[in-house]
C-alpha cells in the first residue's frame, strides 16, 4: 500500500506566492557597482577625533551636510573615501562616549593626502570649524593594514 501525501490547495498556494516574493526580491536586485572605492592596504587613513567633554559642542547636522561636502569639493578626487562616526555609547555603563564624532578620510597615498592639502584647502576648511563645533579635534594619520 502506497501513502500519498495530499497538501491543502493554500499551502500550494502561500508556497508559490513566497517563492515568487524570493524570486522578485533577490532576482531584481540591482548589482552593486565594483567601481565604487574600497578601502585596501598601503591606503592614508586620517581619522578626526572631536572628544567629548563639558561645554563642548558638536553640531553633527552642519558637520554632515556642510562641512564634509566642503571636504570633497576642496579635496575632489584626491579623498578616495569619506565616512562620519557619531558618538552613540561608551564600554562603561552611564559613561558619557569619549567621542561626539569621528571624521575618517582615505586617500590612496601618503603624496596624495598632502598634495591635497595646500594652504588655500586648510585655510577654508579651518575658517569653517567653529560653525559646527568648539572642540579642539584630534587628528591621526594611519597607514590601512587590512
Amino acid at each position: 500500500m502506497d501513502i500519498v501525501t495530499i497538501k491543502p490547495k493554500y499551502m500550494t498556494t502561500k508556497f508559490s506566492l513566497l517563492f515568487i516574493a524570493l524570486g522578485l526580491m533577490f532576482g531584481c536586485q540591482q548589482k552593486k557597482s565594483d567601481d565604487s572605492p574600497k578601502i585596501h592596504k598601503g591606503m592614508i587613513h586620517i581619522a578626526v577625533l572631536y572628544p567629548n567633554g563639558e561645554g563642548k559642542t558638536f553640531d553633527m547636522d552642519y558637520y554632515s551636510n556642510k562641512h564634509f561636502p566642503l571636504i570633497k569639493t576642496l579635496l575632489g578626487d584626491s579623498v578616495k573615501v569619506m565616512s562620519i562616526d557619531k558618538g552613540l555609547s561608551s564600554n562603561a555603563p552611564d559613561t558619557p562616549v569619549p567621542y561626539l564624532a569621528i571624521g575618517h578620510l582615505y586617500f590612496e597615498t601618503m603624496s596624495a593626502f598632502q598634495n591635497s592639502m595646500v594652504p588655500a584647502v586648510t585655510d577654508k576648511l579651518v575658517a569653517d570649524i567653529p560653525n559646527y563645533t568648539n572642540i579642539q579635534a584630534i587628528i591621526q594619520i594611519s597607514e590601512v593594514q587590512q
